[in-house]
């Protein structure tokens, strides 16, 4: 008699409300149409584009902060 089959579900398994075996087939669509080669210079490219997303969100939000300096005119 076989053991028992574990159907917990995956830990990536609800990112976007989608579950194990849609992801599976959204990485084979993309391994399909880059192939191999190309895959990691897309994850590259990808990771590069969410780090500047990151750092001008960053930036913008350290701006809004700072209080804009009050300038005078000189004449009193």
């Amino acid at each position: 008699m076989l053991p028992p089959i574990n159907l917990t579900p995956l830990p990536l398994a609800g990112i976007f409300g989608l579950g194990g075996m849609e992801l599976v087939a959204i990485l084979a669509i993309i391994m399909l149409l880059f192939g191999g080669a190309k895959l990691p210079a897309l994850a590259k490219g990808l990771g590069q584009s969410i780090k500047e997303f990151k750092k001008a969100a960053r930036d913008d939000d350290s701006d809004e902060k700072k209080p804009e300096p009050i300038q005078h005119s000189g004449k009193n």
